[in-house]
């Protein structure tokens, strides 16, 4: 996995964590942050964590290493 995966999984996480906090307890810990969840800055996180979860779309589709090493036929 790549660092840019691998960053966008994280802020993926952290984006769904703040929806959780949002649907259990209607806290949004991006928005106490940052000063509320219409500021630009919030906006902004917001935005990132967007683009990231459609980068990730394409680890859907992307197939399994492992996978694709077990079809491969062995050299002999």
């Amino acid at each position: 996995m790549s660092g840019l995966q691998r960053t966008c999984l994280a802020l993926l996480i952290i984006g769904g964590i703040n929806w959780g906090l949002i649907g259990f307890f209607k806290f949004d810990l991006i928005g106490a942050i940052f000063g509320g969840s219409t500021t630009a800055l919030s906006r902004i996180i917001f935005g990132i964590v967007g683009l990231c979860s459609l980068y990730c779309l394409t680890l859907l589709f992307k197939p399994s290493e492992e996978f694709s090493r077990e079809r491969e036929p062995e050299v002999r």
